[in-house]
């Protein structure tokens, strides 16, 4: 048996010890520093304009930060108002992934009550505020927090068409109400079940849901504000998207499926809505695809930067270029000293962006 002396297994024990401060000094410094983002945070809770809020960023596909505020935990629960169309959109697209829906399917194919120009949009065009619909129900009506999308559909048929199919982009919800009963037709089954069967078992977004539809205001119509989540059900999601349609090696989308949502979808049609030019100052008209906007291109038009902001504060998105996804789960307290939910979240993604500079210098 080998003998060792007090000095040695004391020199062994120093040795050990040196070793452990280097590998954690190591792992310190190869760290990400998100204490400015940590802070931009911190001021918005400070502020009252959020009571809670939470953030996850990842990186090629390995979370680099995970942290909550207020009275934010893991567990916490948000109703996360137009972050929910892209929930919607891949929703849709996984029954044209099954051949029982084309985008290009006119909406009087499905509901031949639609009798004037709006039974004449595609699917393609409710998805991506083109199809010429009333963005919301009309002063005097009753706000669309119907339970059922048969019920939704059917104070939408009578309604007068803005504009006609694919001339113009007017950003709202009713068009998607539409679409989600043209999803319910052709599967047979309720929105709700469509959804959990094809995107949240498969992801498991336990906690995910559309149903039952809140009263609350912000949190209809259904399919374009209605969705509730957590901040680690609504990353898996953007795991997915990130990974063109699969999650842990199982595809959930089809590739073909995550372009139709990131391409253009405008197509040069005029709108009003100046998101794009406020948050990322460009004057493109391509700004939109299915459920999601395209915030930045690269010289073939190809999306790079994609999102899906919500007026509550909620914010996916997923910087293609960085190899970056990140959702930003928080709903609104108070809009006060000029302070918009809508336009304050989209400043995370350069935020990170800068994080993952300063580190790489």
């Amino acid at each position: 048996m080998r003998r060792y002396s007090i000095g040695s297994l004391l020199l062994c024990c120093l040795l050990a010890n040196v070793a452990t401060a280097s590998a954690q000094s190591r792992t310190k410094k190869a760290a990400y520093d998100f204490s400015v983002i940590d802070s931009k945070i911190s001021g918005w809770i400070d502020s009252s304009y959020y009571k809670g809020a939470s953030i996850l960023i990842a990186k090629d596909n390995q979370t680099i930060h995970e942290k909550y505020f207020g009275d934010y935990t893991p567990v916490s629960v948000a109703y996360i108002a137009s972050a929910g169309k892209w929930l919607a959109a891949a929703t849709i697209a996984a029954v044209a992934d099954q051949g029982k829906l084309s985008w290009d399917d006119k909406v009087s194919k499905w509901l031949p009550e639609f009798k004037d120009v709006k039974g004449q949009a595609t699917l393609r065009q409710l998805l991506s505020h083109t199809a010429g619909y009333p963005d919301y129900q009309p002063p005097g009506n009753h706000t669309d927090n119907y339970q059922t999308l048969k019920e939704s559909v059917a104070h939408i048929i009578d309604l007068p068409a803005d504009t006609l199919p694919g001339t113009k982009f007017k950003y709202g919800g009713l068009a998607m109400q539409v679409a989600g009963r043209i999803a319910e037709l052709a599967t047979g089954k309720d929105w709700e079940t469509i959804f959990q069967e094809n995107i949240a078992i498969p992801l498991h977004m336990t906690a995910t849901h559309f149903t039952p539809v809140s009263n609350v205001g912000g949190q209809s119509p259904m399919l374009g504000g209605g969705a509730r989540t957590s901040l680690g059900d609504y990353g898996n999601f953007l795991r997915m998207i990130m990974n063109n349609g699969e999650y842990n090696g199982k595809r959930i989308l089809s590739v073909k499926a995550i372009e139709q949502m990131q391409a253009d979808q405008v197509h040069g049609a005029p709108f009003t809505e100046q998101y794009i030019m406020k948050t990322r100052g460009s004057n493109r008209n391509d700004i939109y695809g299915l459920g999601e906007w395209r915030e930045e291109v690269d010289t073939n038009g190809k999306a790079t930067l994609i999102s899906s902001p919500s007026w509550a504060g909620a914010y996916p998105w997923i910087d293609k270029k960085n190899k970056v996804y990140g959702f930003f789960l928080a709903r609104v307290f108070q809009m006060k000293n000029g302070f918009n939910s809508f336009y304050a979240s989209p400043v995370l993604p350069l935020m990170v962006r800068d994080v993952l500079a300063r580190k790489a210098k």
